[in-house]
């Protein structure tokens, strides 16, 4: 198998040079424009990187760091991360960052009115909502019964990649789409269809300039290997876990199917190795999975212990 020109986008490495550097400041404006459809005098302009950690008291946890921290012009943050897979309570983090982002503006003089707005875009390699058929969603508060906008300082925008259906060049029609293209499939994109994105969408030429292999220096590219051979640790472990999640249920379900009926016993074993995995920390999606239970009946066997 030949050697990709193009690096993976999707690895914090990657992800942090392409949008989160002065040199590259220009790629984010776009990206943030066009992902947020602002057109015309609604257009970002300029853009402040801010400190990524949101938990100070913890900033040695990975989890209290976001990849891409900024403020535009008008004040207004942006909180923007790259999910390679659906963490336990990823919802909840979301939120608790926004808020963060949100909190920090006030000041000692306690003037809320000056508060300005916070997004918070995922682009996620995993699906967050396997229930919804949209890969991009946007999530904003609303009046449940009249759907009126009142509280208008918080929006939360999920882009799910395992949902775009689109793996050619020639099947992309819009901006969001080449963008969507860029993130699933850079590392396995052609010269010529690079060629014929970049006539349609320059800036995400400049994009793709900044994933040549050939254009890293050996550190930084040895750091991205290394993050590439975690990863795969990281996959082989899971494996492991989920093998032995498997063989534990099983052998409890077909103990049980014996007392309570077949059927009943291979739901028990469903259940059992649900169970496992979540005593091993598997993401929801994969047990959803795996299993086939529902998200719900998972959270379920969260909220009430997997003992």
């Amino acid at each position: 198998m030949a050697l990709s020109k193009f690096l993976d986008p999707k690895l914090d490495l990657t992800f942090k040079k392409i949008f989160g550097t002065e040199k590259n400041k220009n790629i984010l404006i776009h990206f943030l424009n066009d992902i947020l459809g602002f057109t015309e005098i609604n257009t970002i302009q300029e853009v402040e990187f801010l400190s990524t950690i949101m938990d100070p008291e913890i900033a040695s946890d990975k989890q209290s760091i976001v990849d891409v921290l900024c403020r535009d012009s008008s004040g207004a943050r942006y909180v923007i991360e790259m999910q390679l897979t659906r963490d336990k309570g990823f919802e909840k983090r979301a939120q608790l960052y926004a808020a963060k982002a949100y909190s920090r503006q006030a000041d000692k003089s306690g003037k809320y009115i000056d508060l300005k707005k916070v997004f918070f875009i995922a682009i996620s390699n995993c699906n967050l909502f396997p229930d919804k058929l949209d890969y991009i969603s946007s999530h904003t508060i609303r009046d449940e019964k009249t759907n009126e906008h009142d509280l208008k300082d918080f929006q939360f925008v999920f882009i799910e990649l395992p949902k775009f259906p689109k793996n050619k060049e020639e099947q992309l029609e819009s901006i969001v789409d080449r963008w969507l293209f860029f993130f699933k499939y850079a590392d396995e994109t052609t010269e010529e269809d690079l060629r014929k994105i970049a006539e349609k969408a320059p800036i995400i030429k400049l994009a793709y300039d900044e994933l040549d292999r050939f254009s890293w220096n050996e550190k930084d590219l040895v750091a991205y290997e290394e993050r590439i051979m975690d990863l795969r640790k990281e996959e082989a472990i899971l494996e492991y876990r989920l093998d032995l999640a498997t063989e534990k249920g099983i052998q409890i379900g077909e103990e049980r199917g014996i007392k309570i009926g077949k059927e009943e016993g291979k739901i028990e074993g469903k259940i059992e190795v649900a169970k496992a995995m979540l005593a091993n920390n598997v993401d929801v999606n994969t047990i959803v999975k795996f299993t086939g239970l529902s998200i719900s009946e998972i959270e379920e066997l969260s909220v009430n212990g997997t003992e």
